[in-house]
């Protein structure tokens, strides 16, 4: 099985054509700034309702719930580090991008969002955080039996480029 591989420039809360999105979570799965405050807006007021009964989560570990308002079927919360505080941050970096994929493929997710995990305010340095998600994800699959596209889906001009230069490798 062929699996796509694509990085936009665009709003990871408005995905139509994906299965489950991704949310940069804090550990309490509130709503927030950045990608948690995106997602929560755009799902309404069930999710933060359907996050508390699995809150808190750890460093490098994913939760799924349904997508509630958004156009998607589910959504995968995942914790990702904090640069110089949560170590070793690359292995709960890569953990991310594992238990992301891994829940997304046991629930039968045949298309599945990223955001920049841990990119901007948990300030992991945007090169190493692409390579590590690129090559996580490069590793995995040939293990994915559902999955058929995995999108990365940035918010600027500079991170799109830097995606795209490492996507070029695979």
């Amino acid at each position: 099985m062929s699996i796509e591989i694509e990085c936009v420039k665009g709003d990871i809360a408005d995905q139509k054509d994906i299965m489950a999105v991704v949310n940069a979570a804090n550990a309490q799965l509130k709503s927030g700034g950045g990608v948690a405050g995106a997602i929560h807006k755009g799902a309404g007021s069930e999710l933060e309702k359907a996050c508390r009964s699995m809150a808190p989560i750890e460093t490098g570990e994913a939760v799924i719930t349904y997508a509630y308002d958004l156009p998607n079927e589910y959504i995968i919360h995942c914790l990702g580090p904090i640069y110089g505080v949560d170590k070793p941050s690359d292995e709960l970096l890569k953990r991310c991008y594992e238990n992301a994929l891994k829940l997304a493929d046991d629930h039968d997710v045949d298309s599945i969002a990223f955001p920049a995990i841990s990119i901007g305010e948990f300030r992991f340095p945007m090169e190493k955080a692409t390579e590590i998600a690129i090559k996580t994800v490069k590793g995995l699959l040939p293990q994915l039996k559902n999955i058929e596209k995995i999108r990365f889906v940035v918010y600027s001009d500079e991170v799109l480029r830097v995606y795209n230069s490492y996507l070029k490798e695979i």
